[in-house]
């Protein structure tokens, strides 16, 4: 009979998830996101942004593969489609998204870019899905589990802990956050993407 908890595979999933989706790194773009909200707003579209991730790394994890072979779509065609998605994010930052702080609906910053691809994004998609493959007990189910919860809720420690800083960086701040995270968040669409290339022609060599 298996443990209740298998702590090597918890600490695996754990780590490899919070690298991938960077909960610290998600501030300043929270922050350019979120730059013409009050502080209700802000920590609303956190939670929603938190669980619109939560729900995609679920589906994927249990139906991820069965889903993507019914619509015959490789995972770098997945991986592409977010870089892609990414980038107009990026370059909609960089050319005019400060000059104009107000988001255009928390419900949408929520669901795209924040909630995917920024934290669903096709390397913790992929990541979850291959964790929940060594599921073969309850003890794995339980680490794979406790892993994705407690990632998702540095994420949202992350976010709620950025309102005090959006408060103090004004709209000048705001602003120069907006830019920088608009020049990183074009480089990682653009990693994406050239990863996904590389996959292709790996694929058809």
């Amino acid at each position: 009979m298996g443990s209740i908890l298998d702590g090597t595979l918890f600490a695996s999933a754990f780590v490899t998830l919070f690298v991938i989706m960077d909960p610290l790194g998600t501030v300043p773009l929270f922050l350019s996101l979120t730059g013409g909200y009050e502080p209700s707003r802000v920590r609303r579209a956190a939670r929603q942004a938190v669980l619109v991730s939560f729900l995609v790394i679920t589906v994927f994890a249990f139906f991820g593969r069965s889903i993507l072979e019914y619509l015959h779509v490789s995972l770098p065609a997945l991986q592409c489609a977010g870089g892609l998605l990414l980038l107009l994010v990026a370059l909609e930052l960089l050319t005019g998204r400060g000059d104009d702080p107000m988001p255009h609906g928390d419900s949408n910053v929520a669901l795209v870019p924040l909630g995917t691809p920024l934290l669903a994004g096709p390397g913790a998609i992929v990541a979850t899905m291959v964790f929940s493959r060594r599921v073969s007990d309850l003890g794995d189910f339980t680490a794979v589990s406790l892993a994705v919860i407690g990632v998702h809720l540095c994420i949202w420690g992350a976010m709620a802990f950025s309102i005090p800083i959006l408060q103090l960086l004004r709209e000048s701040g705001i602003l120069l956050v907006t830019r920088i995270a608009g020049l990183l968040l074009s480089a990682i669409a653009v990693q994406l993407v050239a990863d996904a290339v590389h996959a292709f022609v790996l694929s058809y060599r």
